[in-house]
Parts: structure tokens; C-alpha cells; sequence
């Protein structure tokens, strides 16, 4: 099973970045998909990024789309997630989590994530 610790939120302005990390414990990490969604207050889960096992496919959601690019280095057994362009709506908690099924779908299944990181865009 792996075990997954995220980091990297923060509280950044409108129109700044952010990088989140998502290191994860465990032999098997480079055998999953893996992806980020959030969560904000009173609101559903949202899908927000995927990377296939290798690295080499990746997709995002339409609301992230050309501003965030999820990335991952096996070596290290770690994804991460770097956010350009913030806006106030990225306000949330953001987590990864190895995907179970759905590839390329706009809700896809995920496993356990981690605790999560806050991340907040002030306007």
C-alpha cells in the first residue's frame, strides 16, 4: 500500500504560483496512475490533474487546463503539481492519490490520499 504526504500550499495573491509535492512511501508507487483533485469548503470533490505510471500521459481538468502541470519523478516517488496563473476558485485542498480507474474521464476513481496541503489565493 503506499502512503502519501503532501506539501508545498501556501497563501499566494491572484496570478501567482505554487508547486505542491506529493511524496509517497512504498516499492510499488511507480506501478500507479496517480493524480490530484481538491477539495474546498462546502463543495464536492474536484478532479484536477493525472499522470499515467511512466510519466508519459498526462490530463487536467477544462477549469486547470493550460495553468497547472502535474509531473512525477520515480526516482524520488514523488508527483507534483505546479500551479501558474492562480485564481481565488483554486481555493481548496489539494491531494493526490493513486488512480483506480476512469483514465481520461472528468471523475476519475482515486484511492486514499493523503492528509492534503491548503492552498489559498487571496484576490
Amino acid at each position: 500500500q503506499v502512503q502519501l504526504v503532501e506539501s508545498g500550499g501556501g497563501l499566494v495573491q491572484a496570478g501567482g504560483s505554487l508547486r505542491l509535492s506529493c511524496a509517497a512511501s512504498g516499492r510499488t508507487f511507480s506501478n500507479y496512475a496517480m493524480g490530484w483533485f481538491r477539495q474546498a469548503p462546502g463543495k464536492e470533490r474536484e478532479f484536477v490533474a493525472a499522470i499515467s505510471s511512466s510519466g508519459g500521459s498526462t490530463y487536467y481538468a477544462d477549469s486547470v487546463k493550460g495553468r497547472f502541470t502535474i509531473s512525477r519523478d520515480n526516482a524520488k516517488n514523488t508527483v507534483y503539481l505546479q500551479m501558474n496563473s492562480l485564481k481565488p476558485d483554486d481555493t481548496a485542498v489539494y491531494f493526490c492519490a493513486p488512480m483506480t480507474g476512469g483514465w481520461g474521464t472528468s471523475r476519475p476513481d482515486f484511492g486514499s490520499g493523503g492528509q492534503g496541503t491548503q492552498v489559498t489565493v487571496s484576490s
